[in-house]
């Protein structure tokens, strides 16, 4: 388990190049991350000089880092037929070796660097990975298969750099694992019960946390 590529970027406009697609008009985005080489002090909010452009639904405590497994750049190279698709893409800040979906989950606290993170949510997915990609409905793909990445909370900052291993220093919910709550979330909505009990995972991020008890409280699908 090593985290092999760090990214970070600031947000900007990106310039519409003039043609009639539907994904071509200017927009405002950090997803264009670069990767950076030598040591970057990771913060209770993420890197040092990222940045999220939409910070209603990016970035803070809970979603101060963006993972996302290097296992999976091949199937989308393929399924998707783009051959220059470089650690990044998915616009995460952590590109890993290992730490996969079905092999992570909710509250597990890992040492990386100097530093120590926990999981605290799957990634959801949004418009701007169809729009980078400019694949209409990769979004929805994504979803789909729920190769999603996911969040860590930062426990303890200090430096991190590419190449450095991350070790598991506890696994608190190992019933929670990030696929089973991916499905739980968009897969499985009739499952109040189901939407009750990770809703009271305490390690889940209260972004989560409030939309599975509002699914409980209203019993609406």
């Amino acid at each position: 388990m090593q985290l092999l590529s760090l990214q970070i970027g600031a947000a900007a406009n990106v310039a519409a190049q003039g043609s009639d697609a539907w994904w071509d008009k200017e927009w405002h985005t950090s997803f264009y991350k670069q990767s950076t080489a030598g040591r970057q002090w990771l913060g209770y909010e993420g890197l040092r000089n990222d940045e999220q452009a939409d910070r209603k639904n990016h970035g803070g405590v809970d979603r101060a880092v963006c993972v996302y497994a290097s296992d999976h750049y091949p199937w989308w190279q393929q399924t998707l037929s783009l051959a220059a698709m470089p650690f990044g893409a998915f616009g995460e800040n952590f590109t890993t070796a290992g730490l996969v979906e079905d092999q992570v989950c909710i509250g597990d606290v890992f040492s990386v660097g100097e530093a120590l993170v926990q999981v605290s949510q799957p990634r959801q997915p949004c418009w701007k990975l169809a729009r980078r990609w400019q694949v209409k409905d990769l979004a929805a793909q994504v979803e789909r298969t729920g190769l999603t990445g996911y969040y860590f909370r930062v426990l303890r900052h200090g430096f991190v750099v590419a190449g450095d291993d991350f070790t598991l220093e506890e696994r608190l919910f190992p019933a929670w694992t990030i696929r089973r709550c991916h499905e739980i979330m968009y897969h499985e909505k009739e499952d109040i019960g189901a939407a009750r009990e990770l809703s009271l995972c305490p390690a889940l991020s209260g972004v989560w946390k409030d939309s599975l008890w509002a699914r409980v409280a209203s019993r609406q699908v």
